[in-house]
């Protein structure tokens, strides 16, 4: 396996066995390591990165980072795999393709407050290429990147689309502000429209607002709910 070469501005750390590349950028983030290390892990089974930035605005619009990676992922794959391969993106950075759960994007920060401006910023990645389990059939609403016609796209050339693409969205969100980013997420995003329950709350997904929160529509109220609070190791 060769390894990944990414754009300008962005280098690459590999690490193997049971090391989560997540874990690893977020320490390596707390230590004062440069914005732009993709932290990266590609095993025979599953695909995993971390990507570290340092988001000079307060965190709950430095929150636009998740939904730029899911945009970003949706575009790498794009270009990589079938045109009948629908990629579609949950709010809280969950993945899916064809229909179906395939792997998940988190997000670590370095500070909680939504008004501050976090020192440090870390999206994580996660993709099943194939499914180990013996009986698939199981976990209908669960696939792998390899069981949804992706059979050939090389998970090294997928990291790296997912680098290049992600960067022009974190491009284009700092010179033109959110609009661009919110019109092409909200196209990909999953179950707008639907009934859903996020942190207790329960009724019908409107959408979001300008930062990406969830507005949620139930008898009585709209609700927003902050990215902000699916965040992980917040410190």
């Amino acid at each position: 396996m060769t390894d990944p070469t990414f754009p300008p501005l962005m280098s690459g750390q590999a690490v193997s066995g049971n090391i989560d590349p997540f874990e690893k950028a977020c320490a390596m983030a707390a230590l004062g390591c440069d914005a732009g290390l993709i932290v990266h892990n590609i095993t025979a089974n599953r695909l995993m990165a971390a990507m570290v930035m340092a988001p000079e605005v307060p965190l709950e619009n430095a929150m636009a980072m998740l939904p730029a990676c899911g945009v970003g992922f949706q575009n790498a794959l794009g270009a990589l795999a079938p045109p009948e391969v629908a990629v579609h993106l949950e709010w809280s950075g969950g993945l899916r393709i064809n229909g179906a759960a395939c792997g998940y994007m988190r997000i670590a920060a370095g500070g909680a407050d939504p008004a501050q401006e976090p020192d440090w910023l870390v999206v994580g990645l996660e993709l099943p290429l194939m499914q180990i389990s013996e009986r698939p059939g199981d976990t209908p609403d669960q696939t792998a990147l390899y069981d949804e016609g992706c059979a050939d796209v090389d998970p090294t050339a997928l990291l790296e689309s997912w680098a290049r693409h992600t960067l022009n969205w974190i491009t284009r969100w700092e010179s033109d502000g959110a609009a661009p980013l919110h019109a092409e997420w909200r196209g990909l995003a999953h179950g707008i429209g639907e009934e859903i329950t996020q942190n207790d709350i329960s009724g019908s997904w409107l959408g979001v607002d300008e930062r990406f929160g969830m507005l949620i529509r139930d008898r009585d109220d709209t609700h927003l709910i902050p990215l902000s609070t699916i965040l992980e190791n917040a410190s």
